[in-house]
């Protein structure tokens, strides 16, 4: 890790928002509001926003490549990718397309994060079986890198049509674009990331961040075993930043609770209760706090997992837009240089 270059992202799954009062914004205002929520992170200096993918009520994340281009339009320097692109239900070669057009609409700045789906409504939606999981992302995975590394290629697999001296237009850049693996916690896909030489990043969502160390350690020994460069490690949580930590925490709870209470009852979590909550945001992996709380929790984290990148996962289900907003400049203009103010007195005295 190079404090110099520490990177700090935010990632969208577009929940929708709200206008600060009860009106529930619509589809079409909350995709308004993700560019003007870009504009205003490059504006407060963060580094890379991202946008999921999801297939389900309540989210307008569907068609990442779109907006990631209308961002691009409205933005100059702000890096834009995936903090989640489905690779299993999406073709490579349309996936090449796509971020090889956002890269030259945005003059270099795309990127991506590619997974396997923790949220499985795209299979049924796009006519794949669950039960072929771990194949397509396996062939698609070596095929879009193949497309990125390779001029023309010839290519043949059980997903898809074969691939005959196949060269794509418009190209990316020499060598692709930036390309991280997501991993939730699977050490099958920590190896895979550290076969193909690509970037990992860390789905951290609950628990300490620390217990992914052995993670890390696995990523970089199979980066050196299959004779790749040493690669970043990334961390994706979540987290709302307020002027006090009362505030955010107070902000938080009021619409993080039914959302995880939702997803308790759905997919069999532990309800959620205030003092797992409170507990999760003192040591775990939520990232709530004023600036300097969430700051010195990042800063740890950074030391402890050898980071690279850090992505605040910043809106919630009905979150009202002021809080958004609020969230956005103080990662950028109070956070960010409290991080990297620590880990530079920190590399000071190694």
């Amino acid at each position: 890790m190079t404090v110099s270059t520490f990177e700090f992202g935010l990632n969208s799954f577009g929940d929708i928002a709200t206008d600060g009062g009860s009106r529930v914004l619509s589809d079409a205002e909350t995709v308004r509001l993700l560019v003007q929520e870009a504009r205003l992170a490059e504006n407060s200096g963060v580094d890379v926003f991202s946008l999921g993918e999801h297939y389900r009520p309540g989210h307008v994340d569907s068609a990442a490549p779109v907006l990631l281009s209308a961002m691009a339009v409205a933005t100059e320097r702000i890096r834009l990718g995936t903090s989640v692109t489905v690779l299993s239900t999406n073709d490579p070669v349309r996936l090449y397309h796509d971020f090889a057009t956002l890269d030259a609409v945005s003059d270099g700045r795309a990127q991506l994060v590619l997974g396997r789906a923790s949220a499985t409504e795209s299979f049924p939606l796009f006519g794949y079986d669950l039960a072929d999981y771990e194949e397509l992302f396996e062939e698609k995975l070596e095929l879009f890198t193949r497309l990125q590394r390779e001029e023309a290629v010839t290519w043949t697999g059980t997903t898809r049509s074969p691939l005959v001296e196949q060269l794509l237009r418009p190209r990316m850049r020499p060598g692709g674009i930036p390309t991280w693996i997501g991993v939730g916690g699977s050490p099958h896909s920590v190896v895979r990331a550290g076969r193909y030489g690509l970037p990992l990043m860390l789905a951290i969502i609950g628990g300490r961040p620390q217990r992914f160390a052995g993670h890390v350690d696995l990523f970089q020994k199979t980066l050196q075993q299959a004779g790749h460069a040493p690669q970043p490690v990334g961390q994706h949580s979540l987290g709302l930043i307020a002027d006090t930590d009362e505030e955010a925490a107070e902000t938080w709870w009021t619409y993080w609770e039914p959302v995880s209470r939702a997803l308790a009852e759905e997919r069999g979590f532990y309800r959620p209760t205030r003092d797992r909550f409170e507990s999760e945001r003192k040591t775990g992996a939520l990232f709530v706090g004023s600036p300097d709380t969430v700051a010195r929790k990042i800063a740890t984290a950074a030391r402890d997992l050898n980071l690279s990148r850090f992505d605040l996962k910043y809106d919630i289900m009905h979150l009202p837009l002021q809080a958004r907003a609020r969230t956005i400049e103080l990662l950028g203009q109070e956070v960010a240089p409290r991080v990297r103010a620590i880990l530079s007195k920190e590399s000071a005295h190694v």
